[in-house]
């Protein structure tokens, strides 16, 4: 069952915290395995270097990736802003063209009724 529009119905939140963290987990993940191919290659680094080097690469890539999704959020939020303004103005000229339909036929009606007299 679907709300109304900016209302987010019961359980919608919670999944979408859940699928949030999923693909923070994985985003996790993703960055971890590119990390230890990175130092795979440097067959001369120490085991602490190693740590180190993918550690850095972790935490560069992660806060990468958080500036990424925040950028998007944002982007998600201003086009979100602008279609609901560009809905309401389409609703309101709807509604102006209906009532302007509905005065012209019931203008029209009256004058025929008045005609036929």
């Amino acid at each position: 069952m679907t709300g109304l529009p900016g209302q987010e119905t019961e359980g919608t939140g919670l999944g979408n915290e859940v699928e949030g963290y999923l693909l923070w987990q994985a985003t996790i993940a993703v960055a971890e395995q590119r990390a230890r191919e990175f130092t795979e290659r440097m067959d001369w680094l120490t085991t602490a270097q190693r740590e180190e080097i993918e550690q850095l690469y972790v935490s560069d890539s992660l806060r990468r990736a958080k500036q990424d999704l925040e950028r998007i959020a944002a982007r998600c939020r201003s086009l979100r802003g602008e279609y609901e303004e560009r809905y309401r103005v389409l609703r309101l000229r709807c509604v102006g063209y209906t009532l302007g339909a509905a005065a012209g036929l019931t203008s029209a009606a009256a004058a025929a009724l008045a005609l036929s007299r």
